[in-house]
């Protein structure tokens, strides 16, 4: 049976077990950190998540230091070696790296088998047979760290061609200590056990981002099919009426204002409107199908920032002073003493919550002239 010399006890590798699963703990952290900030999009879990990194990098860099510094190993030791085996690999160089199984038998310890692997000349092979006497050079803490010495001293090379060294038996053999997957093991299970505490830790907004992006991509898959119910009468010669209902979500959603306005002007066939009006619950426009009686009084639809309301909704509804708004309009009025023919308009959006009204007034190009906060 092989004989396995280690110097890391059990005590030291429980400690190397425990720092392998808090150390991928950290890094499982911060990279559930960089995943959720990228989800979320938070600067502060990103900044965690490197705070996390750049720690688990310096404490294993200081311990490092540390487990140098305390470990100092004993200097090498030459001692004579007896050649049981060897095994020459192939190579395309000249050097040929050859496996040797050797019996070492130190002058201060019992003789022990080691298995090691050195690259030698080709011209030099012969000299290393098997049963031959060769000085090696061996460290007493590591007794699986061998090495062949290819030019000794006169003194160790007349030893090695007078003394004779025993086979020892194969159960003294020395192997160097294998790697330990238990470490990787619970490395890997750290990392999980990290990354899933953030998430846990951040279920509740990942939800809600969850839900908005559904929200989202309900809300414009259903545009059309709110759209259907848009409802259009006409009237007499003087102009036609036309509402359209769609929820509110989807009215303020990008391109859909102008999508909507657009239908509803092509059934009207005609661009000017008399009166003009969205709100929640939909659209409610008054076309011009012959001269009005006050061309001044038109409003050219095709012409408004259809694309700047639903922000400014937003800002009528979060800037104005109403906490919680409930409602919102907007409407159209042509500037008076303008142009005949359709001219300026002004853009008021009105919103009503608990604490009453608020407006604020925009040009045709969708910048804010006038507020009038609660």
């Amino acid at each position: 049976m092989a004989m396995i010399e280690t110097r890391e006890s059990v005590g030291e590798r429980l400690k190397s077990g425990a720092l392998g699963f808090l150390s991928g703990g950290v890094i499982g952290a911060a990279l559930g950190c960089f995943v959720v900030a990228c989800i979320l999009e938070s600067w502060r879990l990103c900044v965690i998540g490197v705070g996390l990194f750049l720690f688990n990098m310096a404490a294993w860099a200081v311990r490092g230091r540390v487990q140098e510094a305390r470990d100092v190993r004993a200097p090498a030791r030459l001692a004579l070696a007896v050649i049981e085996s060897r095994r020459a690999l192939g190579s395309d160089t000249a050097d040929i790296p050859v496996e040797f199984e050797l019996t070492v038998a130190p002058d201060e310890r019992t003789a022990y088998r080691v298995k090691m692997r050195q690259d030698l000349n080709l011209v030099d092979i012969p000299d290393y047979r098997p049963r031959g006497v060769v000085v090696v050079e061996y460290r007493p803490d590591d007794l699986w760290d061998v090495k062949l010495v290819t030019e000794p001293t006169a003194e160790w090379a007349r030893r090695a061609s007078v003394e004779t060294v025993d086979s020892a038996p194969v159960s003294a053999m020395v192997e160097s200590p294998r790697g330990d997957g238990a470490f990787c093991l619970l490395v890997l299970f750290g990392l999980l056990v990290g990354a899933g505490i953030v998430v846990l830790l951040c279920r509740a907004e990942l939800a809600d981002e969850i839900g908005d992006q559904s929200t989202k991509t309900t809300s414009s898959s259903s545009s059309s099919s709110s759209y259907s119910e848009t409802k259009v009468t006409s009237s007499v010669s003087t102009g036609t009426t036309v509402s359209g209902t769609a929820s509110s979500d989807s009215m303020l959603a990008e391109g859909e204002l102008r999508r909507l306005v657009g239908s509803l002007v092509s059934g009207m066939h005609t661009g000017n409107a008399a009166t003009f009006t969205i709100d929640e619950h939909g659209i409610s426009m008054q076309g011009v199908l012959g001269a009005p009686v006050d061309p001044g009084a038109v409003i050219d639809v095709k012409t408004l920032p259809l694309e700047r309301l639903p922000g400014l909704v937003r800002i009528a509804q979060t800037k104005l002073g109403i906490a919680e708004p409930n409602s919102w309009r907007i409407t159209f009025e042509p500037v008076a003493g303008s142009a005949p023919g359709p001219g300026s308009v002004v853009i008021r959006v009105t919103v009503t919550g608990a604490e009453g009204k608020a407006s604020l007034e925009a040009d045709t190009e969708g910048r804010i002239t006038k507020r009038n906060p609660r």
